[in-house]
């Protein structure tokens, strides 16, 4: 096998957040030696989850073996994904901007036609459904779990407890017809073609989209991990590591 070096464009602040939460779990477990530094084995993780790379791939680069690999990357993901923010937690801090918007994306996944639950019919493929919320700047704020596919937007946000969330704390939220019936708080274009929408209404709807438009920045950062590009794990692991990537962005943006 050839190996080739490669690089990772994360900040250096999540590597040093990471490396840390490693190097309390050794402590802790009372670990001695191990065949990386935690320092390493955040990079390995750090490069499984941004790059994409696969097991035999970063074993390889990192001279171990591939359920080494396995085992580092788990036990990365496991740490991170328990301190990713929860609803409440992301709530309040969305209680403090003027909106927030909220969208579904689909991670894809590596399945057979026959798995008709992970289907999506709006994308057309496999994958699984994750909401977002974003600031009225686009930023991310929160990501749900992953429910599958076939799952609607607004099921899912509900299933979720956004809506219900978003009601009892009042704050207003800008989202697409998905969202059909979510709720007062849930703002979402007039209904109906466009041509028998009134002019006002097609203005509200122009204004709507592009105040909307925004949360495809938030999706965008989250899918710049590129592991959630196309996703060939068990589909019981995919929100852990969703969380596992909220929390390094957000250690990396503050």
């Amino acid at each position: 096998m050839l190996v080739y070096p490669s690089g990772v464009d994360v900040s250096s602040s999540a590597l040093r957040f990471l490396s840390a939460r490693l190097r309390e779990r050794r402590r802790a477990l009372g670990t001695r030696w191990r065949r990386l530094s935690a320092g390493r084995q955040a990079l390995l993780a750090l490069a499984h989850l941004r790059n994409g790379h696969t097991y035999a791939q970063l074993a390889a680069g990192f001279g171990v073996g591939t359920t080494t690999v396995y085992r580092y990357v788990t036990e990365a993901v496991e740490l991170l994904a328990v301190l990713a923010p929860t609803l409440a937690e992301a709530v309040k801090v969305a209680s403090t901007k003027a909106f927030v918007i909220l969208d579904g994306t689909l991670l894809p996944i590596d399945r057979v036609a026959a798995d008709r639950p992970f289907y999506s019919g709006k994308h057309k493929k496999h994958g699984m459904n994750v909401q977002v919320i974003a600031d009225p700047r686009g930023r991310l704020l929160w990501a749900s779990a992953a429910l599958p596919g076939a799952v609607h937007d607004v099921r899912a946000a509900r299933e979720n407890g956004i809506i219900d969330a978003l009601a009892e704390a009042n704050i207003n939220c800008w989202a697409d017809k998905g969202y059909r019936g979510a709720g007062s708080t849930v703002r979402i274009p007039y209904w109906g073609r466009w041509e028998n929408l009134s002019m006002g209404q097609q203005a509200v709807n122009r204004s709507h989209a592009k105040i909307r438009a925004l949360v495809e920045q938030a999706v965008a950062t989250l899918k710049s991990w590129r592991l959630l590009r196309k996703l060939r794990c068990s589909t019981t692991r995919i929100t852990s590591l969703n969380q596992a990537v909220l929390t390094l962005h957000l250690t990396s943006s503050e």
